[in-house]
């Protein structure tokens, strides 16, 4: 008997939730038994800000594993993977990629504009707390961690202490309660981190067999449009707590090819200055768009900095 794939996976509630669709997924294609391996990482284990921990706090120790042989493919929320890609893993597969947008979660259904001047809003994400600022409400960001049950509950519980709080939509859809959302945020003012709502399921290289089997579950547009942000964040040097944001989107052209359209922004923390930009770039229709995609994102980074996000980036880092 073939013995079963270990998917290594964070601990959380959400981890373990997505890991687990993800796993179901892989029985289905391949008919392989897989079992799910929890591994406590340096970020599961600080209570400190993330964006005092570093990039790849919540990967790192995922990653090893893989390399030690101790799991056989990992999943991670694709947002949080540094743009290195360290050597011998591959991301075999980038699975259908939920909403990117934010969300935001109040004790009684409000918007984020109906909020009072002076509302407390927990997020612990710079791109947020900027794009927040940015709107002049006079809103006080607090830097929040936890789980999403200990986010919701500053907000919903016996001891709330804040006015709302900021989540992305992809992670309460997959825990099944975009019940409690009071808003989903418009990108339009909210521009979502590269590779928000994607997950990027990881395996050794060397494992060629696997990397076939896993691939049967990428989405050619979600690999397209992940590549295109990340590109952008990769080429501003910056890491996924920079106040960095990109959105990509795919239309299919009449003659089968693929337009890319992407947005990006990179927005001072007191959300006074910022550079909001957008580029296209058409995709093939039936090779790997990653190529073409990294490109669209590499062209507006550098239309991005043109235009003063370089000064920007440097007042926050």
């Amino acid at each position: 008997m073939t013995a079963p794939l270990r998917l290594g996976t964070r601990a959380s509630a959400l981890a373990t939730a997505q890991s687990g669709q993800i796993a179901e997924r892989v029985r289905e294609l391949t008919g392989r038994a897989v079992e799910l391996v929890e591994i406590s990482t340096p970020g599961d284990r600080s209570h400190a800000p993330v964006a005092e921990l570093g990039v790849g706090v919540f990967v790192s120790a995922l990653r090893d594993a893989l390399t030690a042989g101790d799991i056989d493919l990992a999943v991670h929320s694709f947002k949080d993977l540094p743009t290195a890609h360290p050597d011998g893993l591959v991301v075999a597969a980038i699975p259908l990629r939920e909403d990117p947008r934010d969300a935001l979660v109040t004790r009684d259904g409000r918007t984020l504009l109906d909020l009072p001047e002076g509302a407390r809003i927990g997020t612990g994400a710079p791109r947020r707390v900027a794009q927040i600022n940015a709107l002049g409400r006079g809103f006080e960001c607090v830097p929040i961690r936890g789980n999403v049950d200990t986010r919701i509950n500053r907000v919903t519980g016996p001891s709330a202490d804040l006015d709302a709080v900021v989540l992305a939509r992809a992670g309460l859809s997959r825990l099944g309660r975009l019940g409690e959302i009071g808003e989903t945020l418009d990108p339009m003012f909210m521009l979502p981190a590269p590779a928000q709502g994607a997950l990027a399921v990881e395996c050794r290289t060397a494992d060629t067999t696997l990397v076939d089997e896993l691939a049967r579950l990428d989405d050619y547009q979600t690999r397209a449009v992940v590549t295109a942000e990340r590109a952008l964040l990769a080429a501003l040097e910056a890491g996924c707590t920079a106040p960095i944001a990109a959105l990509g989107e795919v239309a299919e052209d009449e003659d089968g090819s693929y337009e890319l359209y992407l947005r990006g922004a990179v927005i001072q923390l007191d959300g006074r200055h910022a550079v909001r930009l957008s580029g296209t770039g058409t995709l093939p229709a039936s090779t790997d768009p990653a190529e073409a995609a990294a490109a669209v994102g590499r062209a507006l980074a550098a239309t991005l900095r043109e235009e003063g996000a370089e000064s920007l980036l440097e007042s926050v880092r």
